[in-house]
């Protein structure tokens, strides 16, 4: 996956070659109205795409120190997530472990119907 700013370059060429296009396409073209509003659609659309993209830029202001205690929220988190997903796991253990265990005993009584009906013949 592109980082951000390989991103954010992509979307500035792309928005270049709209805008040469656009100007190569109403000077040939005789029906401009349709283009006109592709066009402006496009280009409307791909600023925004550069708009979202520069808004997601880290900013200068981000120190390392607040990175840092950013980082730490994140991993405190990601810890809490981590044992929720534990307890998750441990109570879905014991329902597998309950659902077998019944698997178990209708196999069991399938059998000993089987048998049952084989000598009741």
């Amino acid at each position: 996956m592109t980082d951000r700013l390989t991103q954010l370059q992509d979307t500035v060429n792309q928005q270049a070659e709209y805008f040469c296009n656009a100007v190569g396409v109403l000077q040939q073209s005789n029906n401009t109205e349709d283009y006109a509003q592709l066009f402006a659609q496009l280009i409307s659309r791909c600023a925004k795409d550069i708009d979202t993209l520069v808004d997601s830029l880290p900013c200068e202001e981000s120190s390392p120190e607040l990175q840092n205690a950013s980082l730490k929220v994140l991993e405190t988190e990601n810890q809490q997530s981590a044992e929720k997903l534990n307890l998750v796991m441990e109570s879905a253990m014991k329902l597998l472990k309950k659902i077998q265990d019944a698997l178990e005993d209708i196999a069991q009584a399938q059998l000993k119907m089987q048998i049952t009906f084989k000598n009741s013949k």
